[in-house]
């Protein structure tokens, strides 16, 4: 687990950035955190990362957002779900099996359906004093391919920055 601290929207969108250097076909990954913390300025950097052009938006009522770049990017914020039952009638295997990069937002709604194979981001409001706009980005591997993409991750950046 890596603990990155960002001080503005933009800086969270820049981690993304520089992750989605990283990515290749097929990765998962999976945002936590309450709302306004900071998931679709990080999805919208990832995005931006992959080439993506014009505007990144959360897919809060329709689900899932498709973009081409660099790679396919499949955008899902699920926060509107009722139960997982929903996620299955729109496919969600294709989106997570079918070579592009996947981002969920609010990922705990759906985590039995989740593959074990992924990159976890909490994201987080810093604690008080530390100004509004601060956030704790927490990295969690859930297997040896993410463990490394983690690692690499932190050559361009520094944790508690």
């Amino acid at each position: 687990m890596v603990i990155i601290k960002t001080s503005s929207a933009a800086e969270t969108g820049m981690l993304g950035e520089k992750l989605s250097a990283l990515l290749g076909a097929g990765d998962l990954i999976c945002l936590y955190g309450g709302l306004g913390a900071g998931k679709t300025c990080f999805a919208q950097g990832v995005a931006r990362g992959l080439g993506v052009e014009g505007a990144v938006t959360s897919p809060t009522f329709t689900l899932i957002n498709e973009y081409y770049g660099r790679l396919p990017f499949f955008h899902m914020d699920v926060y509107r779900l009722d139960s997982v039952m929903e996620m299955e009638d729109l496919g969600y295997e294709e989106y997570f099996y079918d070579g592009g990069v996947t981002l969920v937002e609010w990922a705990e709604k759906i985590e039995e359906l989740l593959p074990e194979d992924r990159l976890d981001i909490s994201i987080d409001r810093a604690a008080a004093g530390e100004g509004e706009d601060f956030r704790q980005v927490t990295l969690s591997s859930r297997s040896e391919r993410y463990r490394l993409l983690i690692k690499e991750l932190m050559t361009f950046v520094r944790p508690g920055d």
